[in-house]
Formats: C-alpha cells, structure tokens, sequence
C-alpha cells in the first residue's frame, strides 16, 4: 500500500477542515486512506527547528511522496532531506528562489507546487491599501517571527512601502 507523507509546520486541529478536503480530493481519484493508500502526518506544532527532523522521518520510512504545508519551511526541509521521493508544496514565496524547482515552466527535479505570490504582491497590495485609505499615516504589519515566510513577507512589505509617498510601514 502506497504511504504519503504530509508534513506541516502548523497543528492538526487548526488543519483538520484542510485535510478532510485533502481525504476529499484522494477519494474523487480513487485512494481511500486504509483501503489502498496510508498517510503519515508529520505535524510540527509551530516548532519550526522541528521540521527538518520530522521531514527526515518521513524519508526513513521509505513514503511513496511528502505533501508539505504551512508553508516555505516544510517544502525546504522536505527537499533537503530527499532528491528521489516526490515532494507537492505550496508556498507564498518564488519556489526558484528557494531552490525547490529550477524555474516555474520546467520545476524539474522532485519537487512541484503552486506558489500562491503572497511576497511577490506586497507592492501592489500596499498600493491599494494606500488607494483606498490615502490619508493613513502608518500601515503596521504584525508577524511571527519565527515562520520565515512571515518575516520575507514584512521585507517585502517594507521595500514597498518606500515608494508610496508619506507612508511609513513597520513590521512586528
């Protein structure tokens, strides 16, 4: 029976709608988790120097491919762990820039995903914001420090912010 690894940085509980979605979709393709296919989730509880040590885990087991979520950390750990087993991320950061694919015509390697751009829209987002509330002063942008993608995500927002006139953007 086929194992797929899925590897999240985040909890279960707060994931519990996505992976029933994710059962969902297996079932629509004809895997039915305990009839001819077995996940082993790996969940990292926000701790995220867990990561790597569970994405090896999951390599040791011999799984026949790491679905990874919560982010670029997953998908960077699972791809430094193997270079054979399929990994399927999705992230808000360019997946070229991480090393996860070659370029995002041809990934190549063993790795794909869907990179969703939340880093590469930050310019425009502000743009907007500051379209929409031209009189605003500061615009504040609260992060957890320790999830990578968040703080890329405030760099983002702070190199485009330095273009809107009398805008001052501060991360937290």
């Amino acid at each position: 029976m086929p194992v797929i690894g899925f590897l999240s940085t985040t909890s279960a509980v707060p994931f519990a709608h996505l992976v029933s979605g994710f059962r969902r979709g297996l079932q629509e393709i004809g895997y039915v988790e305990g009839r001819n296919v077995a996940i082993e989730f790996r969940w990292a509880e926000g701790q995220y120097d867990r990561v790597p040590a569970l994405a090896a885990d999951l390599v040791r087991r011999q799984i026949a491919v790491i679905v990874t979520t919560g982010g670029e950390t997953s998908a960077v750990a699972a791809k430094a762990a193997t270079t054979t087993i399929p990994i399927v991320f999705n992230t808000g950061t360019d997946p070229v820039r991480l090393g996860l694919v070659a370029s995002l015509a041809r990934p190549g390697g063993n790795a794909t995903g869907v990179n969703i751009f939340t880093t590469e829209l930050a310019e425009k987002r502000l743009g907007l914001l500051h379209d929409l509330v031209p009189a605003a002063s500061s615009i504040v942008v609260l992060v957890n420090p320790h999830f990578a993608p968040a703080v890329a995500n405030a760099r983002e927002a702070e190199a485009a912010a330095r273009v809107l006139p009398e805008n001052h953007i501060r991360a937290y």
